[in-house]
């Protein structure tokens, strides 16, 4: 369980979330949506210590995380996969995986990661030689979740895996998001796909200028409410 409760966050003098509070359950897939601007990266990077916060706290299963570096959340089973891949085009695909699992108490385990992930992308596992560089966008996607799943986390924090793919990777991008949700991971997906998003989810929050301004079970979602929301009518 992942709480977050009155987080005020931002960059320097400019604040950008106003205290947000979001849970994502235990097991569930949570999709934060809203339009660009609406502070859903900035929510992620509060959650994960990569910015610090102003007001308020972010708790996993009741521990409390303000003030833990972004270098230690591996080891609380919690990592980022963040928007715009990141990967490191002049390495190796493999090289690129292996740094998922830098962390000391994941590095035994590496080689079975490794597997799992070409088991689940297998376009990864016939170039595992090759430079990340060489990549198409979806393959560079499909290294950057892998290398995330690397330390087997319990929580997935994903920022935008469908931005600038195709309609058919996007899918496929998608079931890997089903699957990992059926294997029991909690996941906070950032999306402004609001079909997708929806589909896929257990609970749906709505951001806007930095505020949470819907929550719902995704079952309860009335779409057309919701972008009337989204597009602030």
């Amino acid at each position: 369980m992942i709480d977050v409760e009155g987080v005020r966050a931002g960059f320097g003098a400019i604040n950008i979330l106003w205290d947000v509070s979001v849970s994502a359950r235990k097991g569930e897939l949570t999709t934060i949506i809203g339009p660009n601007g609406a502070g859903k990266t900035t929510l992620l990077r509060a959650i994960m210590g990569l910015i610090p916060l102003e007001k308020g706290s972010v708790r996993l299963d009741g521990k409390v995380l303000d003030g833990t570096p972004t270098w230690k959340m591996p080891e609380l089973g919690m990592v980022m996969i963040p928007e715009g891949r990141m990967i490191f085009k002049d390495m190796t695909i493999e090289e690129n995986l292996m740094l998922g699992a830098f962390s000391k108490g994941h590095r035994a385990g590496s080689r079975r990661q490794c597997d799992r992930a070409y088991e689940m992308f297998p376009r990864l596992g016939e170039r595992r030689g090759k430079l990340a560089g060489t990549l198409s966008g979806g393959e560079a996607q499909m290294l950057a979740m892998s290398r995330g799943l690397m330390s087997d986390p319990d929580v997935l924090l994903i920022d935008e895996p469908s931005l600038g793919l195709a309609p058919v990777v996007v899918n496929e991008l998608f079931e890997t998001l089903a699957r990992l949700k059926s294997e029991g991971r909690t996941i906070i997906l950032v999306e402004q796909s609001t079909h997708r998003a929806v589909g896929v989810a257990d609970h749906v929050y709505l951001m806007q200028s930095g505020k949470v301004v819907l929550s719902q079970r995704a079952g309860d979602v009335d779409m057309e409410h919701l972008h009337d929301l989204y597009f602030a009518h």
